[in-house]
């Protein structure tokens, strides 16, 4: 029984086989006898399907300068939309990238004002045991080391609760004089054709390898279903 169920199970497959042998062969009988130019579609569609994603990649960057052929202007899209670019690039850096309001929050945020707390202690404390005596050598007699550590730390306490607004002030009057949106387009728009491309090339190399691949392998499928189509209707 399992031998006559095995042999059963294989008639199917053999099947399929001899069909797509048969049909291989028939194609490659149709190939012969038509012209040797055919075999040449799919290389030229290939070459058609890369070269015109080649052209599209370099149309990025070039030309850099507007031109005219045949009455159709050509102008590269990063060189003709670089100052678009900028400015959307500056508004994104600073409304959701680096704005103002999260620089002020993380400077006077109290946790990391207690960071800088024991460092400012130890100056306070170095100028009043030692500066303050070679400054003022009577009043240093007078004044014990548990007076000076009452004074270092009433100053400690209003240092640290007057900070945090100390910050938030200067942090207002930053923003009036710096614009992060006006810097970083200025600085986009500074920017070489050349340099520009460079950048993106160095980030968007393999991509733009794959975009090519892609290109050349579609287009050699396109040509074998062409080849096909012609053979078929033959």
């Amino acid at each position: 029984m399992l031998i006559s169920a095995a042999k059963v199970t294989k008639k199917p497959f053999q099947a399929k086989l001899h069909f797509i042998l048969f049909f291989f062969a028939f194609l490659c009988i149709q190939f012969i006898n038509m012209n040797s130019w055919l075999f040449l579609i799919p290389l030229i569609s290939a070459f058609i399907g890369w070269f015109t994603n080649w052209i599209a990649i370099k149309m990025l960057f070039h030309p850099k300068e507007p031109k005219r052929i045949l009455g159709i202007q050509f102008h590269g899209i990063f060189p003709k939309r670089q100052a678009q670019f900028a400015e959307k690039l500056g508004k994104l850096v600073s409304n959701e990238l680096l704005s103002f309001d999260d620089i002020a929050e993380k400077i006077t945020n109290q946790s990391n004002i207690d960071k800088i707390m024991p460092e400012i202690e130890k100056h306070i404390d170095a100028f009043l045991k030692n500066k303050l005596s070679d400054t003022f050598p009577l009043l240093s007699m007078f004044i014990s080391d548990k007076t000076i550590n009452q004074l270092k730390s009433s100053l400690m306490d209003e240092l640290q609760a007057l900070f945090p607004q100390i910050m938030r002030n200067y942090m207002g009057n930053l923003r009036q004089e710096l614009d992060l949106e006006k810097i970083v387009t200025k600085k986009v728009q500074e920017f070489s054709s050349d340099k520009l491309e460079s950048i993106l090339n160095d980030i968007m190399q393999k991509e733009f390898r794959f975009v090519e691949i892609i290109g050349g392998v579609l287009g050699f499928i396109i040509g074998i279903v062409q080849v096909l189509i012609t053979i078929l209707s033959n």
